[in-house]
C-alpha cells in the first residue's frame, strides 16, 4: 500500500523532509502498526511516536483506524506557545 506522509514541526526536523510517499508492507494496516512501523524505518523518530499525534486525510486518526491506499497521514508533534 502507498501512502503519503507528512511531516511537521519537530519531527520534519528530525527526518530532514517535509513530506515523502512510502510502500508499507502488508503487515501495517492500522495507524497504530504504521507508528510503529515508522519509528523502525525512521531511526531519529524511535521511542518519540507516543507524543506525536496522527491525522489521515485532515482528520485526527484512532490508533485502531485502518489505512487505505493513496491515503495521506500528517504527522503532528506536541506543540507549546502562548
Amino acid at each position: 500500500m502507498r501512502i503519503t506522509v507528512l511531516y511537521f514541526a519537530a519531527v520534519r526536523e528530525l527526518v530532514g523532509t517535509d513530506t515523502e510517499v512510502v510502500d508499507l508492507p502488508p503487515e501495517v494496516a492500522t495507524v497504530r502498526s504504521f507508528a510503529e512501523w515508522i519509528e523502525a524505518a525512521r531511526p531519529a523518530l524511535a521511542g518519540r511516536m507516543r507524543a506525536v499525534r496522527v491525522a489521515r486525510n485532515e482528520s485526527f486518526a484512532r490508533e485502531k483506524d485502518l489505512l487505505a491506499e493513496g491515503d495521506v497521514l500528517a504527522l503532528i508533534p506536541p506543540v507549546a506557545g502562548g
